[in-house]
């Protein structure tokens, strides 16, 4: 049986920190589904089409690696891919404390499906989504912080 983890995300756009996390994965499971959620209540800057094909652009090079997207709670979408690990990318402590709780409340709602938290490289600890949002906002150099399929 495949060893199959979901990476649930906004991916808002998908940053080198992303991408980071998503090679790690891809190197300790069989199987990676990298899962745009969509959420009708969160304003987001491109739409998950969009987002779906700069992941599939970005992890071209990663065959394990398969995108999709969903609605609804993260662990019922893990249940329904056959996924029993559940990884989440840590940047810091603060990371760690937020992500804890979502893990023990996902924990909770199917004890099957384990949370795999895996360290981002020093060097993309910085980046966020939200921080990439804001430097294309207002018209500032982003490139540094996504993957070449994101630099538009």
């Amino acid at each position: 049986m495949l060893k199959t983890a979901v990476f649930p995300g906004s991916f808002d756009p998908i940053t080198n920190g992303h991408l980071d996390i998503i090679q790690k994965a891809a190197q300790l499971f069989d199987k990676v589904i990298v899962a745009v959620g969509h959420n009708a209540d969160k304003a987001s800057m491109f739409s998950v089409e969009q987002r779906l094909e700069w992941i599939k652009q970005s992890c071209a090079h990663l065959p394990q690696v398969e995108v999709k997207s969903y609605t609804g709670l993260t662990i019922a979408f893990c249940q329904e891919q056959g996924a029993a690990f559940l990884i989440r990318g840590l940047r810091s402590g603060l990371d760690f404390e937020y992500e804890q709780s979502i893990a023990f409340a996902n924990k909770e709602m199917n004890a099957q499906i384990e949370t795999v938290f895996l360290l981002s490289s020093p060097s993309y600890s910085n980046i966020s989504s939200t921080i990439v949002r804001d430097v294309i906002k207002h018209k500032g150099n982003y490139k540094a912080f996504v993957p070449a399929a994101v630099q538009f």
